[in-house]
């Protein structure tokens, strides 16, 4: 079993190395750029870990800091709306995320919002 779930993770890390190399930018923040940054969340975001860790909250903190304007939020608010389910993110989970790492964040944690009305 152990090894199945570290295939899955090398799998999945794999995956991300190769979206960043083809990546387009997103004013200073790359989308695989963002999901690098939350890998640590990963745990917690598909339910195995009951809290984020402190690594995970740092991430929220940094793609946070980096959607600074509207157009960098829309566009990583559309990355993550497109990749989240891919990585088997729990929406309950994510909503949670901000406020348990302590961060306020402009935009719902919630794959419903419409990315193109965020200012």
């Amino acid at each position: 079993m152990k090894k199945i779930m570290g295939l899955s993770w090398y799998l999945g890390v794999v995956g991300l190395v190769v979206l960043v190399s083809t990546a387009s930018s997103v004013h200073g923040m790359t989308c695989q750029q963002a999901l690098t940054e939350l890998i640590p969340c990963r745990p917690f975001l598909i339910a195995t870990a009951p809290s984020p860790t402190a690594p995970c909250c740092t991430g929220v903190s940094d793609v946070k800091a980096a959607a600074s304007t509207t157009e960098a939020r829309r566009d990583l608010c559309e990355c993550f709306e497109k990749n989240a389910p891919g990585y088997g993110v729990k929406p309950e989970k994510a909503k949670l995320l901000p406020g348990l790492c302590g961060v306020t964040v402009p935009v719902p944690i919630d794959p419903s919002v419409n990315c193109t009305t965020i200012t």
